[in-house]
Protein backbone atom coordinates (compact mmCIF):
# COMPACT_ATOMS: atom_id res chain seq x y z
CA UNK A 1 0.00 0.00 0.00
CA UNK A 2 1.08 3.55 -1.06
CA UNK A 3 1.93 5.61 2.37
CA UNK A 4 -0.18 8.43 0.81
CA UNK A 5 -4.25 8.19 1.28
CA UNK A 6 -5.24 11.32 -0.76
CA UNK A 7 -8.38 11.81 -2.96
CA UNK A 8 -9.35 11.06 -5.61
CA UNK A 9 -7.75 7.87 -4.73
CA UNK A 10 -7.85 4.66 -6.95
CA UNK A 11 -10.79 2.14 -6.28
CA UNK A 12 -9.83 -0.92 -4.86
CA UNK A 13 -6.97 0.48 -2.20
CA UNK A 14 -7.16 -1.24 1.19
CA UNK A 15 -5.12 -0.01 4.17
CA UNK A 16 -5.59 -0.67 7.75
CA UNK A 17 -7.17 1.23 10.91
CA UNK A 18 -4.36 0.69 12.79
CA UNK A 19 -2.22 2.69 10.22
CA UNK A 20 -3.54 5.74 10.29
CA UNK A 21 -4.81 6.38 13.72
CA UNK A 22 -2.99 8.34 15.91
CA UNK A 23 -1.76 10.43 13.04
CA UNK A 24 -1.49 14.29 13.43
CA UNK A 25 -4.28 16.53 11.79
CA UNK A 26 -3.10 19.78 9.64
CA UNK A 27 -5.39 22.62 9.10
CA UNK A 28 -3.66 26.11 7.82
CA UNK A 29 -0.19 24.65 7.75
CA UNK A 30 -0.54 24.17 11.63
CA UNK A 31 -1.08 21.15 13.74
CA UNK A 32 -4.40 21.20 15.74
CA UNK A 33 -4.61 17.70 16.67
CA UNK A 34 -5.16 13.96 16.52
CA UNK A 35 -7.09 11.67 14.34
CA UNK A 36 -8.66 9.40 17.19
CA UNK A 37 -11.47 7.67 15.44
CA UNK A 38 -13.86 7.53 12.37
CA UNK A 39 -17.43 7.64 12.72
CA UNK A 40 -19.12 5.10 10.22
CA UNK A 41 -22.58 4.31 8.84
CA UNK A 42 -24.49 1.06 8.00
CA UNK A 43 -26.70 1.91 5.21
CA UNK A 44 -25.30 -0.42 2.51
CA UNK A 45 -23.83 -4.07 2.99
CA UNK A 46 -20.66 -3.05 4.31
CA UNK A 47 -20.34 0.57 6.55
CA UNK A 48 -18.96 3.50 4.81
CA UNK A 49 -16.55 5.87 6.83
CA UNK A 50 -18.35 9.60 6.58
CA UNK A 51 -16.33 11.70 9.68
CA UNK A 52 -12.93 11.58 10.95
CA UNK A 53 -12.81 12.14 15.32
CA UNK A 54 -10.19 14.76 16.18
CA UNK A 55 -9.25 15.13 19.46
CA UNK A 56 -7.16 18.31 20.27
CA UNK A 57 -4.97 19.57 23.07
CA UNK A 58 -6.71 20.91 26.27
CA UNK A 59 -9.24 23.46 26.46
CA UNK A 60 -9.81 22.96 22.94
CA UNK A 61 -12.73 21.29 21.65
CA UNK A 62 -12.96 17.75 19.40
CA UNK A 63 -13.77 18.37 15.83
CA UNK A 64 -15.77 15.77 13.37
CA UNK A 65 -14.75 16.50 10.06
CA UNK A 66 -16.69 14.67 7.64
CA UNK A 67 -14.74 12.50 4.69
CA UNK A 68 -15.13 14.58 2.25
CA UNK A 69 -13.07 18.00 3.98
CA UNK A 70 -10.02 15.63 4.01
CA UNK A 71 -7.54 17.27 1.33
CA UNK A 72 -4.94 14.86 1.79
CA UNK A 73 -4.12 11.91 4.33
CA UNK A 74 -0.82 9.85 5.14
CA UNK A 75 0.28 7.47 8.11
CA UNK A 76 1.76 10.50 9.58
CA UNK A 77 -0.46 13.68 9.57
CA UNK A 78 -4.36 14.56 8.00
CA UNK A 79 -4.68 17.77 6.20
CA UNK A 80 -7.97 19.23 6.39
CA UNK A 81 -9.85 21.70 4.00
CA UNK A 82 -12.18 23.61 5.51
CA UNK A 83 -12.48 27.67 6.23
CA UNK A 84 -13.52 28.28 9.86
CA UNK A 85 -13.05 25.02 12.40
CA UNK A 86 -15.96 26.30 14.71
CA UNK A 87 -18.66 24.58 12.53
CA UNK A 88 -16.88 21.17 13.14
CA UNK A 89 -16.86 21.57 16.91
CA UNK A 90 -18.75 18.55 18.56
CA UNK A 91 -18.91 15.46 19.83
CA UNK A 92 -19.69 12.07 18.37
CA UNK A 93 -23.63 11.42 19.12
CA UNK A 94 -25.01 9.07 21.32
CA UNK A 95 -26.24 6.97 18.34
CA UNK A 96 -22.89 7.17 15.72
CA UNK A 97 -20.78 4.20 15.34
CA UNK A 98 -16.81 4.96 16.29
CA UNK A 99 -15.11 2.41 14.45
CA UNK A 100 -11.88 2.02 16.74
CA UNK A 101 -14.36 2.21 19.96
CA UNK A 102 -17.51 0.60 19.02
CA UNK A 103 -15.37 -2.05 17.14
CA UNK A 104 -11.39 -2.82 17.75
CA UNK A 105 -10.73 -5.07 20.65
CA UNK A 106 -14.07 -6.42 20.71
CA UNK A 107 -14.66 -9.91 20.02
CA UNK A 108 -16.54 -11.45 17.13
CA UNK A 109 -17.73 -15.13 16.40
CA UNK A 110 -16.51 -16.52 13.51
CA UNK A 111 -19.72 -18.51 11.50
CA UNK A 112 -17.18 -21.15 9.56
CA UNK A 113 -15.94 -22.70 13.19
CA UNK A 114 -17.65 -20.77 15.89
CA UNK A 115 -14.58 -19.82 16.86
CA UNK A 116 -14.04 -16.80 18.67
CA UNK A 117 -12.12 -13.85 18.07
CA UNK A 118 -10.48 -10.90 18.95
CA UNK A 119 -10.42 -7.81 16.66
CA UNK A 120 -7.15 -6.70 16.27
CA UNK A 121 -7.28 -4.13 13.47
CA UNK A 122 -10.10 -3.38 10.69
CA UNK A 123 -9.31 -3.14 7.02
CA UNK A 124 -10.72 -0.26 4.93
CA UNK A 125 -10.51 0.27 1.09
CA UNK A 126 -11.44 3.32 -1.11
CA UNK A 127 -14.05 3.27 -3.99
CA UNK A 128 -15.41 5.74 -6.07
CA UNK A 129 -13.50 8.50 -3.60
CA UNK A 130 -15.06 6.95 -0.76
CA UNK A 131 -14.02 5.03 2.01
CA UNK A 132 -15.62 1.54 3.65
CA UNK A 133 -14.73 -1.12 5.81
CA UNK A 134 -14.48 -4.08 4.17
CA UNK A 135 -12.99 -6.90 6.77
CA UNK A 136 -12.35 -7.04 10.33
CA UNK A 137 -8.95 -9.14 11.13
CA UNK A 138 -8.36 -10.72 14.13
CA UNK A 139 -4.69 -12.36 13.46
CA UNK A 140 -1.62 -12.47 15.60
CA UNK A 141 0.54 -10.87 12.66
CA UNK A 142 -2.47 -7.67 12.70
CA UNK A 143 -1.79 -7.48 16.37
CA UNK A 144 1.81 -7.54 16.16
CA UNK A 145 1.51 -4.64 12.86
CA UNK A 146 -0.94 -2.62 15.14
CA UNK A 147 1.30 -2.12 18.58
CA UNK A 148 4.14 -1.24 16.06
CA UNK A 149 6.49 -4.51 15.00
CA UNK A 150 5.24 -4.94 11.61
CA UNK A 151 8.82 -5.76 11.03
CA UNK A 152 9.19 -8.55 13.86
CA UNK A 153 5.23 -10.06 12.51
CA UNK A 154 7.56 -10.49 9.02
CA UNK A 155 10.27 -12.16 10.49
CA UNK A 156 8.53 -14.44 12.73
CA UNK A 157 5.78 -15.53 9.91
CA UNK A 158 8.24 -14.96 7.26
CA UNK A 159 5.89 -13.00 5.22
CA UNK A 160 3.28 -15.97 5.47
CA UNK A 161 0.44 -14.36 3.94
CA UNK A 162 -1.95 -17.67 5.04
CA UNK A 163 -1.06 -16.09 8.63
CA UNK A 164 -1.47 -12.50 7.68
CA UNK A 165 -4.84 -13.02 5.72
CA UNK A 166 -6.86 -14.02 9.00
CA UNK A 167 -9.79 -11.47 8.17
CA UNK A 168 -13.75 -12.00 8.23
CA UNK A 169 -15.48 -10.45 5.49
CA UNK A 170 -17.91 -7.27 7.16
CA UNK A 171 -20.82 -8.77 5.65
CA UNK A 172 -20.68 -11.53 8.17
CA UNK A 173 -20.88 -9.19 11.08
CA UNK A 174 -24.19 -8.33 12.62
CA UNK A 175 -25.44 -4.49 12.38
CA UNK A 176 -24.52 -2.53 15.70
CA UNK A 177 -27.34 -1.78 18.07
CA UNK A 178 -28.83 1.53 17.13
CA UNK A 179 -28.34 2.44 20.79
CA UNK A 180 -24.87 3.07 21.66
CA UNK A 181 -24.93 5.21 24.21
CA UNK A 182 -24.66 2.16 26.84
CA UNK A 183 -22.79 -0.44 23.72
CA UNK A 184 -19.76 -1.62 25.66
CA UNK A 185 -19.84 -5.33 23.95
CA UNK A 186 -18.63 -7.47 21.11
CA UNK A 187 -19.02 -7.26 17.81
CA UNK A 188 -21.61 -10.34 17.42
CA UNK A 189 -22.07 -13.46 14.77
CA UNK A 190 -24.89 -15.99 15.31
CA UNK A 191 -24.38 -17.76 18.71
CA UNK A 192 -24.94 -21.79 17.78
CA UNK A 193 -26.31 -23.15 20.56
CA UNK A 194 -25.03 -26.79 19.69
CA UNK A 195 -21.48 -25.61 20.11
CA UNK A 196 -21.87 -23.67 23.35
CA UNK A 197 -19.78 -26.05 25.34
CA UNK A 198 -16.61 -25.29 22.52
CA UNK A 199 -16.72 -21.53 23.81
CA UNK A 200 -14.38 -20.61 26.61
CA UNK A 201 -16.32 -19.32 29.53
CA UNK A 202 -14.94 -15.86 29.73
CA UNK A 203 -15.54 -15.27 25.85
CA UNK A 204 -19.10 -16.71 26.48
CA UNK A 205 -19.39 -14.13 29.69
CA UNK A 206 -18.62 -11.59 27.12
CA UNK A 207 -21.35 -12.46 24.45
CA UNK A 208 -24.03 -12.93 27.23
CA UNK A 209 -23.45 -9.26 28.61
CA UNK A 210 -24.36 -7.73 25.38
CA UNK A 211 -27.58 -9.77 25.04
CA UNK A 212 -31.11 -8.93 26.54
CA UNK A 213 -32.37 -11.13 29.51
CA UNK A 214 -34.47 -13.39 27.83
CA UNK A 215 -31.84 -14.52 25.42
CA UNK A 216 -28.91 -14.20 27.86
CA UNK A 217 -30.94 -16.82 30.60
CA UNK A 218 -32.17 -18.92 27.56
CA UNK A 219 -28.36 -19.34 26.92
CA UNK A 220 -27.21 -19.69 30.31
CA UNK A 221 -29.75 -22.41 31.26
CA UNK A 222 -28.34 -24.88 28.69
CA UNK A 223 -25.10 -24.88 30.33
CA UNK A 224 -23.36 -27.61 32.32
CA UNK A 225 -22.76 -26.90 35.82
CA UNK A 226 -19.37 -26.74 35.61
CA UNK A 227 -19.39 -24.72 32.72
CA UNK A 228 -22.47 -22.32 33.65
CA UNK A 229 -20.55 -21.55 37.41
CA UNK A 230 -16.95 -20.47 35.06
CA UNK A 231 -19.54 -18.22 33.04
CA UNK A 232 -21.14 -17.24 35.99
CA UNK A 233 -17.62 -16.19 37.76
CA UNK A 234 -16.53 -14.02 34.69
CA UNK A 235 -19.93 -11.54 33.45
CA UNK A 236 -20.07 -8.54 35.19
CA UNK A 237 -21.84 -7.50 38.42
CA UNK A 238 -24.71 -6.21 36.85
CA UNK A 239 -25.73 -9.22 34.52
CA UNK A 240 -24.91 -11.68 37.34
CA UNK A 241 -27.44 -10.00 39.31
CA UNK A 242 -29.83 -10.51 36.31
CA UNK A 243 -28.80 -14.22 35.92
CA UNK A 244 -28.75 -15.28 39.55
CA UNK A 245 -32.26 -13.11 40.00
CA UNK A 246 -33.90 -15.28 37.43
CA UNK A 247 -33.14 -18.58 38.02
CA UNK A 248 -33.70 -20.97 41.14
CA UNK A 249 -31.80 -20.72 44.81
CA UNK A 250 -31.00 -24.54 44.36
CA UNK A 251 -29.58 -24.00 41.30
CA UNK A 252 -27.95 -20.69 42.19
CA UNK A 253 -26.30 -22.31 45.49
CA UNK A 254 -25.46 -25.67 43.05
CA UNK A 255 -23.01 -22.87 40.63
CA UNK A 256 -21.52 -21.18 43.58
CA UNK A 257 -20.72 -24.32 45.19
CA UNK A 258 -18.45 -24.95 42.14
CA UNK A 259 -16.89 -22.01 42.75
CA UNK A 260 -13.21 -21.56 45.34
CA UNK A 261 -14.41 -19.64 48.35
CA UNK A 262 -13.06 -16.51 46.88
CA UNK A 263 -14.62 -16.56 43.87
CA UNK A 264 -18.30 -17.26 45.43
CA UNK A 265 -17.44 -14.45 47.75
CA UNK A 266 -16.56 -11.96 44.71
CA UNK A 267 -20.11 -13.20 43.49
CA UNK A 268 -22.36 -12.79 46.56
CA UNK A 269 -20.92 -10.09 47.79
CA UNK A 270 -22.57 -7.97 44.84
CA UNK A 271 -26.21 -9.10 46.17
CA UNK A 272 -28.23 -7.58 48.52
CA UNK A 273 -27.01 -9.13 51.70
CA UNK A 274 -30.81 -10.90 51.99
CA UNK A 275 -30.40 -12.80 48.60
CA UNK A 276 -26.94 -13.09 49.25
CA UNK A 277 -28.15 -14.83 52.99
CA UNK A 278 -30.83 -16.80 51.32
CA UNK A 279 -28.40 -18.33 48.83
CA UNK A 280 -25.91 -19.24 51.87
CA UNK A 281 -28.56 -21.24 53.62
CA UNK A 282 -28.91 -23.76 50.84
CA UNK A 283 -24.44 -23.74 49.99
CA UNK A 284 -22.34 -26.46 51.71
CA UNK A 285 -21.87 -25.83 55.53
CA UNK A 286 -17.78 -26.49 55.51
CA UNK A 287 -17.37 -23.71 52.94
CA UNK A 288 -19.59 -20.84 54.09
CA UNK A 289 -17.49 -19.57 56.87
CA UNK A 290 -14.10 -18.69 54.50
CA UNK A 291 -16.31 -17.24 52.70
CA UNK A 292 -18.51 -14.97 54.47
CA UNK A 293 -14.83 -13.95 56.06
CA UNK A 294 -14.01 -12.86 52.11
CA UNK A 295 -17.01 -10.83 51.63
CA UNK A 296 -16.15 -9.03 54.82
CA UNK A 297 -12.84 -8.15 53.74
CA UNK A 298 -13.77 -7.61 50.14
CA UNK A 299 -16.01 -4.19 52.05
CA UNK A 300 -12.69 -2.32 52.92
CA UNK A 301 -12.05 0.50 51.44
CA UNK A 302 -9.40 1.06 48.77
CA UNK A 303 -8.09 4.55 50.08
CA UNK A 304 -6.34 2.30 52.61
CA UNK A 305 -3.84 0.96 49.32
CA UNK A 306 -3.10 3.89 48.23
CA UNK A 307 0.33 5.76 47.48
CA UNK A 308 0.98 9.21 46.67
CA UNK A 309 4.30 8.36 45.64
CA UNK A 310 3.32 8.73 41.69
CA UNK A 311 4.47 10.72 38.75
CA UNK A 312 2.97 13.93 38.14
CA UNK A 313 3.44 16.43 35.39
CA UNK A 314 0.88 19.87 34.11
CA UNK A 315 -0.21 19.20 30.76
CA UNK A 316 2.15 21.96 29.10
CA UNK A 317 4.80 19.56 30.08
CA UNK A 318 7.61 18.22 27.22
CA UNK A 319 7.74 15.08 26.51
CA UNK A 320 11.72 16.24 26.61
CA UNK A 321 11.34 17.52 29.97
CA UNK A 322 9.80 14.37 31.45
CA UNK A 323 12.57 11.43 29.77
CA UNK A 324 15.38 13.89 30.86
CA UNK A 325 14.46 14.28 34.24
CA UNK A 326 13.37 10.41 34.37
CA UNK A 327 15.37 8.34 35.78
CA UNK A 328 15.49 10.67 38.79
CA UNK A 329 12.49 11.89 39.43
CA UNK A 330 11.10 8.20 39.48
CA UNK A 331 13.76 6.85 42.08
CA UNK A 332 11.65 6.90 45.28
CA UNK A 333 7.72 6.45 42.93
CA UNK A 334 5.78 3.13 43.72
CA UNK A 335 4.33 3.66 40.16
CA UNK A 336 6.25 4.76 37.06
CA UNK A 337 4.43 3.06 34.42
CA UNK A 338 2.05 5.83 33.70
CA UNK A 339 2.41 9.79 34.03
CA UNK A 340 -0.84 11.42 35.34
CA UNK A 341 -1.40 15.02 34.19
CA UNK A 342 -2.80 17.28 36.71
CA UNK A 343 -3.74 20.93 36.52
CA UNK A 344 -2.81 23.77 39.21
CA UNK A 345 -5.52 22.37 41.24
CA UNK A 346 -4.03 18.64 41.32
CA UNK A 347 -7.28 17.98 39.11
CA UNK A 348 -6.39 14.74 37.17
CA UNK A 349 -7.44 15.69 33.51
CA UNK A 350 -5.03 12.67 31.95
CA UNK A 351 -3.01 10.08 31.78
CA UNK A 352 -0.14 8.99 29.30
CA UNK A 353 1.73 6.03 29.28
CA UNK A 354 5.64 5.81 29.60
CA UNK A 355 5.19 3.28 26.08
CA UNK A 356 3.10 5.92 24.45
CA UNK A 357 5.54 8.75 26.08
CA UNK A 358 8.90 7.04 24.29
CA UNK A 359 7.10 6.64 21.30
CA UNK A 360 5.80 10.76 21.10
CA UNK A 361 8.11 13.92 19.55
CA UNK A 362 10.41 15.06 22.39
CA UNK A 363 9.10 18.75 21.89
CA UNK A 364 5.30 17.61 22.12
CA UNK A 365 3.51 18.64 25.20
CA UNK A 366 1.92 16.17 27.40
CA UNK A 367 -1.70 17.16 26.60
CA UNK A 368 -1.42 16.59 22.81
CA UNK A 369 -0.77 12.10 24.23
CA UNK A 370 -2.44 12.36 27.38
CA UNK A 371 -5.81 9.85 27.32
CA UNK A 372 -8.13 11.88 28.73
CA UNK A 373 -11.38 9.67 29.60
CA UNK A 374 -9.28 8.63 32.62
CA UNK A 375 -11.23 5.23 34.87
CA UNK A 376 -10.65 6.54 38.23
CA UNK A 377 -11.41 5.17 41.62
CA UNK A 378 -13.14 6.73 44.63
CA UNK A 379 -12.04 7.02 48.58
CA UNK A 380 -15.74 5.03 49.47
CA UNK A 381 -15.00 2.05 46.57
CA UNK A 382 -14.16 -1.12 48.15
CA UNK A 383 -11.43 -4.08 47.81
CA UNK A 384 -13.71 -5.91 45.66
CA UNK A 385 -14.50 -3.14 43.34
CA UNK A 386 -11.01 -2.65 42.52
CA UNK A 387 -10.12 -6.04 42.01
CA UNK A 388 -12.49 -6.06 39.40
CA UNK A 389 -11.31 -3.24 37.97
CA UNK A 390 -8.34 -4.02 37.04
CA UNK A 391 -9.59 -7.45 36.26
CA UNK A 392 -12.02 -5.83 33.91
CA UNK A 393 -9.60 -3.02 32.72
CA UNK A 394 -6.38 -5.08 33.26
CA UNK A 395 -4.66 -1.60 34.08
CA UNK A 396 -1.45 -1.96 36.06
CA UNK A 397 -2.17 0.89 38.03
CA UNK A 398 -5.65 3.04 38.62
CA UNK A 399 -5.82 6.56 40.24
CA UNK A 400 -7.49 7.18 43.01
CA UNK A 401 -9.57 10.75 42.92
CA UNK A 402 -11.78 12.84 45.36
CA UNK A 403 -15.26 14.15 44.30
CA UNK A 404 -13.71 17.10 42.32
CA UNK A 405 -11.17 15.03 40.28
CA UNK A 406 -8.29 16.38 42.84
CA UNK A 407 -5.89 13.11 42.28
CA UNK A 408 -5.31 11.63 45.84
CA UNK A 409 -2.87 8.66 44.97
CA UNK A 410 -2.68 5.65 42.93
CA UNK A 411 -4.01 1.85 43.55
CA UNK A 412 -1.01 -0.29 42.31
CA UNK A 413 -2.02 -3.76 40.57
CA UNK A 414 0.61 -5.32 42.50
CA UNK A 415 -0.95 -4.40 45.81
CA UNK A 416 -4.08 -5.68 44.88
CA UNK A 417 -3.56 -9.22 43.62
CA UNK A 418 -1.28 -9.93 46.07
CA UNK A 419 -3.57 -8.92 48.91
CA UNK A 420 -6.24 -11.03 47.47
CA UNK A 421 -3.89 -14.17 47.02
CA UNK A 422 -3.00 -13.70 50.86
CA UNK A 423 -7.29 -13.99 51.52
CA UNK A 424 -7.52 -16.48 49.15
Amino acid sequence: MSNNIKPPLKTGQTFFLSEIIGAKVIWNGKRIGRLVDMIIIETEKIPEVTTFFIRRPFGYHSLLVPWEKVKESTKNQIIIDIENLEPYEKDPAEHQILLKDHVLDKKVLDLDDNEVEVVYDVRLFISGNKMYVSDVDFSKYGLLRRIGFKWLANFIYNLANIIKEETLSWNYIQPLPENLSSFKGNVKLKILKEKLSDIHPVDLADMLEELDHEHRLAIFNQLDTEQASDTLEEVEPRVQRDLISSIDIRRVAELINDMTPAQAADVLSILPAADADNIILHMDKDVVEKIQFLIDKHDEKIINFATPHVLKFSPQTQVKQVLDDFRHIAKDKDVVMYIYVVDDQEKLIGVVDVKELLQADMEEKLENIMITHVISLKPENTLRETASMFYRYSFRAIPLTDHEEKLIGVIPYRDIINLKHHFI
